[in-house]
């Protein structure tokens, strides 16, 4: 690595995974889970994974922490090859996941106890889980809950206790394997804010959803397609791809096809612009004029 480059937190070279799936007849086949990605994640990184669904994202995510393994190609996070088995113990405290469903990430009955689990399983002395505890529930703003039983809890606010307990296991990287598809808008946004502040601090974020407006701040967007990856870059180079979108089953957030829509149609406006306040504000301008 080259004074000044940006480490690589998670690398993957040629991979495919392919799931056994049974024919009416009675033999084994199999069904493309991913295909032949070669993909890179820096530190500090806030990766969107998208794609519609069954497009791989999800066996992706379970990829990055050797929950599955590749048939072929290489998996390295952190300089750590998840093939080798030796491995897996710390890739898996370098890589915390979190699902789409709260309510089966939910492993006790008050909200401490569920977040200690990870490092209690690690073998963490108790008096250091303690102040794991605490400072993963501080850092996702649910310190105030922690004597409370999650079960009791909003969608969003359990996905957030899922998140600490991902923390408190003092992870590297943060994959968010569709954890805010059962939520609500509001849910969505504490849940997303999280994610961002922690990787303004410092972590590494990948983010796998099919809400587009979810993507607008990531600095890098992954399509996926049929198990492979057809293109990556930043936002507003996806966003600009209507030809791709089409092909995938995706379509921009709302606000960059109304500024699209409104620069096809002749308006003096920004057809880039990912900002709705912007977007209005602009708007507002040319109304005044009329």
């Amino acid at each position: 690595m080259s004074q000044g480059e940006t480490p690589v937190a998670i690398s993957l070279q040629g991979v495919s995974y392919n799931y056994k799936a049974y024919n009416d007849d009675g033999t084994v086949g199999s069904v493309v889970g991913v295909k032949d990605v070669t993909l890179s994640i820096e530190e500090g990184d806030f990766v969107a994974l998208v794609g519609h669904n069954g497009c791989g994202k999800s066996t992706l995510a379970k990829l990055l922490n050797g929950l599955l393994l590749p048939a072929s190609g290489s998996v390295t996070v952190y300089g750590m090859d998840t093939s080798q088995k030796e491995n897996i113990f710390e890739i898996r405290k370098n890589v915390g996941m979190v699902f789409q469903n709260p309510d089966n990430q939910m492993v006790a009955s008050i909200v401490e106890e569920d977040v200690a689990f990870g490092p209690e399983n690690l073998g963490v002395p108790q008096p250091e889980i303690v102040e794991r505890v605490q400072s993963a529930l501080q850092q996702v703003d649910m310190l105030q809950y922690a004597k409370n039983s999650p079960h009791k809890l909003s969608g969003g606010q359990k996905q957030r206790i899922a998140i600490a307990g991902a923390l408190a296991i003092r992870p590297k990287a943060l994959v968010l394997d569709e954890s805010t598809a059962m939520l609500d808008p509001q849910g969505r946004k504490e849940v997303l804010e999280v994610a961002h502040r922690l990787n303004r601090e410092g972590m590494t974020v990948i983010l796998i959803t099919h809400f587009m407006e979810e993507v607008l701040d990531c600095n890098k967007v992954v399509v996926m397609s049929g198990g492979s990856v057809v293109k990556t870059g930043a936002p507003m180079e996806i966003f600009a791809d209507s030809k791709l979108l089409a092909e995938v089953g995706l379509q921009p957030p709302r606000t960059v096809l109304l500024a699209q829509k409104l620069y096809e149609y002749g308006f003096d406006v920004d057809a880039n612009c990912v900002d709705a306040r912007q977007l209005g504000g602009r708007l507002c301008q040319l109304l005044r004029k009329i």
